[in-house]
């Protein structure tokens, strides 16, 4: 499902869908080929999904693909590519190096039409878990270090709130992000395919509804090689929570307009925002 129509007054904004493997070469290609398709698609603002670059088989090739923050082949092909495409371009996540010997931070960079990277954001919430009846655990805090710090950011599309995977499970980020301006709100992902069926669509839906933002959720899909397998199911969501395009499986890029002025009629129509009673603003 995309939607290919929108008021005329509206931005265009894309979420890419990806498989991608432990060849960062061959990754970089392919987010290259899928972000040129969002912006033939009239998309203004491009969302990776997180780990776009490399999804990795163990823990020291993720570190091995750690860069300094400002420079190395991911930082420089996301400028490179943003400038020539026109195209702003949210870098679900990237590995940078905090120093020698210790853990990266898992950043959410995001770069302008022009390729200069105008914010980034740590990801808050490690997914340091054991999935219930199946088998799998994860352990992110083992080669990441955790940010602190909510990151929004004026863009084409409107205010952007930043988020990243695991941290669509704690709500209270997102009413900071709302609280900062925030009128859409990004989840790049790679959910793991058991806990994504269970539970992505309703933690999207109750995100965008709760703060009456629009959502934008683009997911790694598919099998990976190290035998994770992750859900896909990109999506992007109004601030009613109604799904405006979705892609189930497969590379691809899916994409919406972003209105708004009828967002702005919402939230007066329907001023749950305003609602919320002093004792839980915090």
């Amino acid at each position: 499902m995309n939607d290919a129509s929108g008021p005329q007054s509206a931005t265009r904004v894309a979420a890419v869908q990806m498989n991608s493997g432990n060849d960062a070469a061959a990754n970089l290609q392919a987010a290259a080929r899928l972000l040129r398709s969002a912006a033939d698609e009239g998309a203004r603002v491009a969302v990776l999904p997180e780990n776009f670059s490399l999804m990795a088989r163990h823990d020291a090739e993720r570190r091995a693909h750690a860069e300094p923050d400002g420079a190395g082949p991911v930082q420089d092909f996301l400028a490179a590519t943003a400038q020539r495409l026109g195209l702003w371009v949210v870098a679900g996540s990237v590995p940078i190096a905090r120093g020698a010997g210790e853990r990266s931070a898992q950043a959410c960079l995001v770069y302008d039409s022009a390729g200069q990277r105008v914010a980034r954001y740590d990801k808050i919430h490690l997914f340091d878990v054991e999935l219930p009846g199946r088998g799998e655990s994860y352990r992110e805090s083992a080669t990441m270090a955790p940010g602190d710090k909510v990151v929004t950011l004026d863009t084409p599309a409107g205010r952007l709130g930043l988020s990243i995977c695991y941290d669509v499970r704690f709500p209270e980020l997102y009413r900071r992000l709302q609280a900062a301006g925030a009128q859409w709100l990004i989840v790049p992902a790679a959910f793991t395919a058991a806990s994504g069926e269970a539970h992505w669509e309703v933690l999207l839906r109750a995100r965008a509804v709760e703060n009456l933002c629009y959502l934008v959720a683009s997911g790694q899909c598919g099998e990976h090689p190290s035998g994770r397998r992750t859900w896909g199911h990109s999506m992007i969501v109004d601030y009613w929570g109604r799904i405006l395009a979705q892609r189930a499986e497969g590379e691809g890029v899916i994409s919406a307009a972003l209105d708004l002025d009828a967002q702005a009629d919402a939230r007066t129509r329907f001023p749950a925002l305003a609602h919320r009673v002093a004792l839980l603003q915090s």
